[in-house]
């Protein structure tokens, strides 16, 4: 009797777990969905063209934030000739595939005063994949303060996105800094622009 339960336990274990892996990648299909219907800067049936990787929840990681006091920031690189200070906000620690990696997380002097902005964070990032499967520019995520807790701030690359400079010229889009430059493939979330401009 006591094999019947604990067989029945293991297969409820891995119904509920397949069912969780269901509702991930479904909720994450959505989500890119979205991101295309209402993109600000590819119209029509160009829209067609922004494409993903495969949805994989082994790039949704857990990363230690260790807050970084920065009062000086400086002026990240742009694409244009337009100037954007920075602050580094804190450092993300993390592992993917057992591989340790981390990642600078950042606040624009500018949105901090917004109101309506002011908690908005920035994570721009290259990897190996930049420049064969995804824009050769790098890609971003975007957070905000309260996404933070206990020291502990989930990372979804599933998410990652291109800046507007994947798709045509005139904008000056942030171009991650060399601390951000990934030596690790992060196959997830958008990859290039299926257009040549």
């Amino acid at each position: 009797m006591k094999s019947f339960f604990a067989v029945a336990l293991y297969l409820l274990a891995g119904i509920t777990a397949a069912a969780q892996q269901v509702a991930f990648i479904d909720s994450l299909e959505r989500y890119q969905q979205n991101y295309v219907a209402s993109h600000e800067v590819v119209k029509g049936t160009d829209k067609k063209l922004i494409k993903f990787y495969r949805v994989d929840k082994k790039y949704r990681v857990a990363a230690r934030f260790e807050k970084i006091n920065d009062t000086a920031g400086f002026i990240m690189k742009t694409s244009g000739t337009r100037k954007t200070k920075y602050y580094r906000y804190g450092m993300l620690y993390f592992r993917i595939n057992k591989t340790a990696l981390r990642l600078t997380i950042y606040q624009s002097e500018k949105l901090m005063a917004d109101t309506a902005f002011k908690n908005y964070l920035f994570v721009p990032f290259t990897d190996l994949t930049s420049g064969e499967k995804s824009y050769g520019g790098g890609r971003y995520l975007d957070f905000i303060i309260t996404d933070i807790k206990n020291n502990t701030l989930i990372i979804d690359f599933n998410k990652s996105y291109n800046p507007y400079c994947a798709y045509m010229t005139g904008f000056s889009c942030p171009i991650p800094p060399a601390e951000n430059n990934l030596a690790f493939k992060i196959e997830a979330g958008e990859m290039e622009f299926a257009k040549k401009h």
